[in-house]
């Protein structure tokens, strides 16, 4: 199975934030893409086991990321 992982940047909080439809009580932050895609590694396979859903084959990260410039 592959679940999908939502990477997201919080401008007001400047964190990344991590969350998944597909993992229930995934939602993680970092203030670092890599260290929170490493948390998500280590995280969803616990939370996936927790709640009972089909092992990991894969993830699918998607990164979104907005920002406002100034001219």
């Amino acid at each position: 199975m592959e679940y999908n992982v939502n990477f997201t940047w919080d401008e007001e909080a400047r964190v990344w934030i991590a969350q998944s439809d597909d993992i229930p009580g995934l939602v993680l932050e970092s203030g670092s893409l890599d260290a929170l895609i490493e948390r998500v590694r280590f995280a969803a396979p616990e939370l996936i086991e927790l709640n009972k859903t089909p092992p990991i084959h894969s993830f699918f990260f998607s990164v979104q990321r907005h920002e406002t410039v100034l001219a």
